[in-house]
């Protein structure tokens, strides 16, 4: 196929921001080629955004992919509408082959083209980040500007820290070698050799609902720019911004040459469950996953054949000892309760609080006062619906709601949830959190799992959602302990901490290090333990129960592909 876009142009336009990537995740500083405010896409960008985003309401989404053999779809907004978008459903039989295909030709193109294809992908993605916002916020239920955020330039910046991350791997080995010994007075045996990073085959990525993409770039750039096919599997309630991002991809690659099935979308009927079906077969070789743990162990067990990287469920925690910023540690504890419903991976579920209180710079605050002036900071952030609306987004399923609604009979409610009027979707599901009162006892906690007493204690399970537990614990030691054992058994995406004792904070980190755990200490300003920054932090490690990979670092990438050697004779 002729290509339209060269090697040559893409160097010229790309590679800059190629070194620029290399370099950012080697010095970890902060750095971002995607501008995160609305602005700065443009005075026209917003309305051209939402009307593009709303032309595609009630339309079917060509692909011309190979393998259609009928239509399906079914997405409606957790903020009401329905899209009524049809995608085109795949024959395996057909599709799987017709991406294997263009696998020769992509990685003979070599790490860089690779590379700054990639690159001109997420260029034109970024080009429309307003009309992905929507797209991400009618399917997930974020807020209109954490989907726009979040599901724009920050998922972009996973995407290329990812292809970064690529390329240096792929490039530690030279393309070619000459190899001399030495024979004494004999002639030197002398060969040459050529190293080829070679793809392991076709890549499928299983989207989630939650953040389609920014849990959905890295994989997907990750495979792409070694050398693999990508088949994307969506959740059936966020397809369309995986949707967008494969006909994007799609066009970029018959422009630069390439055959376009490198990436295909896999929608399924609804009920269907093609995600077993397709992990299962010979030819997926990578497998990313984001959701929940039983599908996540599956996968991990079952899927034999393929290289399986998983982000599943986590009990975060936040051990607080004691604090020189009540009313920063506060706030930004409210606030990161709060975000997006307390609908993210990351987002703090168990507060560990010491029974007999804590010292602050506000004087000393038993644990009930702890817990009130945290209801308090909450309700608060919350009070006005127009800030409420635009901090909690829409409960993104019913099972959320309903963990929600039970969350009175898991404890004595600290501060209870109250719903809210979204004054422009009347039938969003919009509510503030909640926070239930544990006791934190050893014996509660010890023997848990024991005959089945591991239900009597909720905190220890993941409560996806606005629930989190404020724990009283009898002593900074019991927490600890409890911290250890909840990251080992249940894993955590994240842990944050509170203390002004160096020796408490060495204690902690300690757990940390030892049980694989991102930690945050002290944060009382605008950052939150439940946002990380590309380029610079690791969403997971990839160590703990959690996720058995970190979003990004060098063995994320490093086994899409096998370094394959041919040694000539001089």
């Amino acid at each position: 196929m002729a290509a339209q876009l060269s090697p040559q142009q893409l160097s010229d336009k790309h590679r800059p921001t190629l070194d620029q990537a290399l370099d950012a995740i080697r010095s970890r500083a902060y750095w971002s080629p995607h501008p995160e405010h609305p602005k700065a896409y443009g005075e026209s960008a917003p309305a051209e955004g939402l009307a593009a985003f709303q032309a595609l309401r009630g339309t079917r989404f060509e692909l011309d992919q190979p393998g259609t053999d009928g239509w399906t779809g079914g997405e409606v907004s957790p903020y009401g509408p329905a899209l009524a978008v049809e995608y085109p459903h795949a024959d395996p039989d057909v599709l799987l082959p017709a991406m294997r295909a263009g696998m020769g030709a992509w990685r003979e193109a070599g790490p860089e083209t690779r590379a700054l294809v990639c690159l001109e992908i997420l260029a034109r993605i970024g080009a429309r980040t307003h009309e992905f916002a929507h797209a991400v916020m009618h399917t997930s239920g974020q807020a209109f500007l954490m989907a726009f955020q979040a599901g724009g330039p920050h998922a972009q910046d996973r995407g290329l820290e990812a292809v970064a991350y690529a390329y240096a791997e792929q490039t530690r080995t030279p393309a070619a070698a000459d190899w001399s010994k030495p024979q004494g007075k004999r002639d030197p045996l002398e060969l040459r050799k050529s190293f080829t990073a070679a793809p392991r085959g076709i890549s499928l990525l299983i989207g989630c609902n939650t953040f389609p993409t920014w849990n959905g770039y890295p994989g997907l750039f990750a495979s792409l720019a070694t050398g693999n096919p990508v088949l994307v599997k969506p959740h059936p309630r966020a397809v369309l911004p995986l949707a967008l991002t494969v006909r994007v991809a799609r066009e970029v690659l018959a422009e630069a040459g390439f055959d376009p099935n490198l990436v295909a979308l896999a929608v399924e009927r609804p009920g269907e469950g093609i995600a077993k079906t397709l992990a299962s077969r010979p030819e997926i070789r990578i497998i990313d996953y984001t959701g929940s743990t039983a599908f996540g162990d599956w996968l991990e067990s079952h899927a034999r054949q393929a290289q399986v990287y998983t982000e599943k469920a986590g009990v975060n925690t936040v051990l607080v000892d004691s604090t020189d910023d009540y009313k920063g540690m506060l706030s930004n504890l409210a606030f990161s309760l709060s975000l997006y419903s307390g609908q993210m991976c990351t987002t703090p579920q168990n507060l560990l609080i010491p029974r007999d209180g804590i010292t602050t710079d506000a004087g000393e605050k038993s644990y009930d006062e702890v817990v009130a002036d945290l209801a308090a900071s909450v309700s608060g952030l919350l009070g006005d619906d127009a800030r409420a609306n635009a901090l909690l987004g829409a409960l993104v399923n019913p099972e959320v709601k309903a963990r929600l609604e039970a969350a009175a009979s898991l404890g004595d409610i600290a501060l209870a949830s109250r719903e809210i009027v979204h004054p422009e979707f009347p039938d969003a599901v919009v509510r503030t959190p909640a926070i239930v009162k544990a006791d934190g006892a050893r014996k509660s906690w010890e023997k848990a799992g024991e005959g089945g007493t591991e239900a009597e204690v909720p905190y220890l399970a993941e409560c996806f959602g606005p629930v989190s537990f404020a724990v009283a614990m009898d002593s900074t030691d019991d927490a600890l302990e409890l911290l250890r054992r909840t990251v080992r058994e249940k894993g955590a995406m994240t842990v944050g901490a509170y203390t002004t004792s160096p020796e408490t904070e060495r204690a902690i980190e300690e757990v940390c290090l030892e049980e694989s755990a991102q930690l945050s200490l002290n944060l009382t300003g605008g950052v939150y333990v439940n946002q990380t920054a590309a380029f610079s932090d690791f969403h997971g490690s990839g160590g703990n129960p959690a996720a058995n990979a970190a979003l990004c670092d060098a063995a994320f990438v490093a086994n899409r592909f096998r370094m394959v050697e041919v040694r000539r004779q001089a």
